[in-house]
Protein backbone atom coordinates (compact mmCIF):
# COMPACT_ATOMS: atom_id res chain seq x y z
CA UNK A 1 0.00 0.00 0.00
CA UNK A 2 1.39 3.80 -1.09
CA UNK A 3 0.78 6.40 1.67
CA UNK A 4 1.35 9.89 1.17
CA UNK A 5 5.19 10.03 2.30
CA UNK A 6 5.68 7.51 -0.73
CA UNK A 7 4.97 9.88 -3.06
CA UNK A 8 7.37 12.52 -4.85
CA UNK A 9 7.16 15.46 -6.71
CA UNK A 10 7.78 15.05 -9.77
CA UNK A 11 7.07 11.50 -10.07
CA UNK A 12 4.86 9.98 -12.94
CA UNK A 13 3.03 7.12 -13.23
CA UNK A 14 2.02 5.14 -16.38
CA UNK A 15 -1.48 4.61 -16.20
CA UNK A 16 -2.34 2.00 -18.88
CA UNK A 17 -4.61 2.56 -21.84
CA UNK A 18 -8.15 1.95 -23.25
CA UNK A 19 -9.54 1.91 -26.93
CA UNK A 20 -12.95 3.51 -27.32
CA UNK A 21 -15.69 1.75 -29.04
CA UNK A 22 -18.30 3.39 -30.94
CA UNK A 23 -21.22 1.71 -29.20
CA UNK A 24 -19.36 3.15 -25.47
CA UNK A 25 -19.75 6.54 -27.17
CA UNK A 26 -23.14 6.28 -27.60
CA UNK A 27 -24.65 4.03 -24.85
CA UNK A 28 -22.70 6.72 -22.98
CA UNK A 29 -23.81 10.31 -24.37
CA UNK A 30 -27.32 8.26 -24.37
CA UNK A 31 -27.32 8.19 -20.78
CA UNK A 32 -25.33 11.60 -20.05
CA UNK A 33 -24.79 14.06 -22.59
CA UNK A 34 -26.79 13.31 -26.00
CA UNK A 35 -25.70 16.21 -27.99
CA UNK A 36 -25.60 15.40 -31.74
CA UNK A 37 -22.30 15.38 -32.52
CA UNK A 38 -22.16 12.24 -29.60
CA UNK A 39 -24.78 10.77 -30.37
CA UNK A 40 -25.84 10.97 -34.18
CA UNK A 41 -23.05 10.04 -36.85
CA UNK A 42 -24.86 11.97 -39.37
CA UNK A 43 -25.44 14.94 -37.84
CA UNK A 44 -21.88 14.35 -35.98
CA UNK A 45 -20.39 14.39 -39.76
CA UNK A 46 -22.23 17.65 -40.12
CA UNK A 47 -21.27 19.34 -37.53
CA UNK A 48 -17.52 21.46 -36.50
CA UNK A 49 -16.27 17.99 -35.68
CA UNK A 50 -17.12 16.18 -38.76
CA UNK A 51 -17.68 13.14 -37.00
CA UNK A 52 -18.99 11.22 -33.90
CA UNK A 53 -16.84 12.17 -30.87
CA UNK A 54 -16.90 10.62 -26.96
CA UNK A 55 -18.58 13.21 -24.71
CA UNK A 56 -15.96 14.74 -22.47
CA UNK A 57 -17.35 13.61 -19.58
CA UNK A 58 -17.37 10.05 -20.65
CA UNK A 59 -13.05 10.84 -21.96
CA UNK A 60 -12.62 11.81 -18.17
CA UNK A 61 -14.48 8.98 -16.94
CA UNK A 62 -12.12 6.57 -18.89
CA UNK A 63 -9.27 8.30 -17.25
CA UNK A 64 -11.06 7.72 -13.97
CA UNK A 65 -11.07 3.92 -14.68
CA UNK A 66 -7.48 3.83 -15.89
CA UNK A 67 -6.52 6.02 -12.40
CA UNK A 68 -8.28 3.56 -10.71
CA UNK A 69 -7.11 0.44 -12.04
CA UNK A 70 -3.53 1.69 -12.65
CA UNK A 71 -2.92 3.45 -9.46
CA UNK A 72 -5.00 4.06 -6.81
CA UNK A 73 -6.20 0.15 -6.05
CA UNK A 74 -2.30 0.30 -4.15
CA UNK A 75 -3.00 3.58 -2.52
CA UNK A 76 -4.40 4.61 0.54
CA UNK A 77 -6.84 7.21 -1.00
CA UNK A 78 -9.53 8.98 0.83
CA UNK A 79 -11.40 10.62 -2.41
CA UNK A 80 -10.63 13.90 -3.10
CA UNK A 81 -12.49 17.18 -2.88
CA UNK A 82 -13.10 18.40 -6.49
CA UNK A 83 -11.26 18.82 -9.18
CA UNK A 84 -9.02 22.53 -10.08
CA UNK A 85 -8.60 22.12 -13.88
CA UNK A 86 -9.99 19.83 -16.25
CA UNK A 87 -9.72 20.37 -19.92
CA UNK A 88 -10.98 18.54 -23.01
CA UNK A 89 -8.38 19.58 -25.67
CA UNK A 90 -9.17 17.17 -28.82
CA UNK A 91 -11.53 15.51 -29.33
CA UNK A 92 -11.69 11.61 -29.16
CA UNK A 93 -13.12 9.13 -31.49
CA UNK A 94 -14.16 5.93 -32.15
CA UNK A 95 -11.52 3.56 -32.05
CA UNK A 96 -8.85 6.14 -30.51
CA UNK A 97 -6.33 4.42 -28.20
CA UNK A 98 -5.75 6.57 -25.38
CA UNK A 99 -3.12 6.30 -22.67
CA UNK A 100 -3.22 7.90 -19.29
CA UNK A 101 -0.19 9.77 -17.02
CA UNK A 102 0.03 10.82 -13.43
CA UNK A 103 2.58 13.41 -12.70
CA UNK A 104 2.95 13.88 -8.81
CA UNK A 105 2.58 18.41 -8.50
CA UNK A 106 3.27 17.72 -4.49
CA UNK A 107 2.23 17.16 -1.21
CA UNK A 108 1.14 18.23 1.66
CA UNK A 109 0.34 16.77 5.41
CA UNK A 110 -3.30 18.10 6.56
CA UNK A 111 -2.95 20.96 9.00
CA UNK A 112 -6.02 19.58 10.86
CA UNK A 113 -5.66 15.89 10.86
CA UNK A 114 -2.53 14.40 11.38
CA UNK A 115 -3.53 11.34 9.85
CA UNK A 116 -3.89 12.23 5.89
CA UNK A 117 -2.76 15.31 3.92
CA UNK A 118 -3.25 16.32 0.49
CA UNK A 119 -1.20 15.04 -3.62
CA UNK A 120 -1.48 17.32 -5.55
CA UNK A 121 -1.81 15.78 -9.06
CA UNK A 122 -1.84 16.78 -12.81
CA UNK A 123 -3.32 14.02 -15.23
CA UNK A 124 -3.09 13.75 -18.89
CA UNK A 125 -4.61 11.73 -21.66
CA UNK A 126 -3.00 11.06 -25.37
CA UNK A 127 -4.08 9.15 -28.34
CA UNK A 128 -2.42 6.96 -30.51
CA UNK A 129 -0.90 9.66 -32.17
CA UNK A 130 0.65 11.08 -28.78
CA UNK A 131 -1.56 14.03 -28.99
CA UNK A 132 -3.19 15.31 -25.55
CA UNK A 133 -6.78 14.98 -25.54
CA UNK A 134 -7.27 15.91 -21.50
CA UNK A 135 -5.51 17.26 -18.90
CA UNK A 136 -6.88 17.52 -15.35
CA UNK A 137 -5.67 18.89 -12.00
CA UNK A 138 -6.56 17.77 -8.29
CA UNK A 139 -5.39 17.27 -5.15
CA UNK A 140 -6.20 13.96 -3.98
CA UNK A 141 -6.81 13.05 0.12
CA UNK A 142 -4.24 10.47 1.04
CA UNK A 143 -3.68 8.75 4.45
CA UNK A 144 -0.45 9.25 5.98
CA UNK A 145 1.73 5.87 6.65
CA UNK A 146 1.23 4.24 9.67
CA UNK A 147 5.13 3.84 10.44
CA UNK A 148 5.31 7.87 10.49
CA UNK A 149 5.16 9.84 13.53
CA UNK A 150 1.34 11.43 12.33
CA UNK A 151 0.31 8.12 10.66
CA UNK A 152 -3.86 6.66 11.11
CA UNK A 153 -4.68 5.78 14.11
CA UNK A 154 -6.51 2.65 14.08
Amino acid sequence: MRYLEDFDEGQTFELGEEVVREREILDFARRFDAQPFHVDAEAAKKSIYGGLIASGWHTASIFMGLLVRGLLYDVASMGAGGIDELRWLKPVRPEDRLRARLTVLGRRPSTKHADRGLLHCMGEMFNQDGERVLSIRWSALLARSPGSAAGPQR
